[in-house]
């Protein structure tokens, strides 16, 4: 049998940044519990856009996901699922690749590369 949690998982869109409703749609759980959660567990992090909306990370999807497995499914009270989630602080490093897909960030990176290798030469 499928883990529920990883097939909820791979079906989160491969964007950078999700809208509440977005987030409630894939995490099947409403905007208010969202707004709640984000108060208690302070992983939960989303950014303000300029027109001050909620902006989620695919990061922040997989633990509301979690969130919402230790409290429903698990039974795991409030305080119990704050402890379980605080092995959640560091992203995994294949986390760490999200945005790889965008031109401009590309473009950055090499150039980043490119003044890295000419400080090596520098250096000897």
């Amino acid at each position: 049998m499928m883990d529920t949690r990883k097939a909820m998982i791979t079906q989160i869109p491969e964007k950078l940044y999700f809208k509440i409703g977005e987030v409630a749609r894939i995490s099947r759980v409403k905007p208010h519990v969202l707004r709640y959660w984000e108060t208690e567990f302070k992983i939960i992090s989303p950014k303000k856009s300029l027109t001050k909306q909620r902006v989620y990370t695919r990061r922040d999807i997989e633990i509301i996901i979690e969130i919402k497995r230790l409290l429903y499914k698990e039974k795991y009270t409030l305080e119990g699922a704050k402890k379980k989630i605080a092995e959640f602080k560091t992203p995994p490093v294949n986390q760490l690749n999200f945005a790889f897909n965008d031109e401009r960030l590309q473009k950055t990176i090499s150039s980043i590369k490119d003044d890295l290798c000419s400080i090596k030469e520098l250096l000897g």
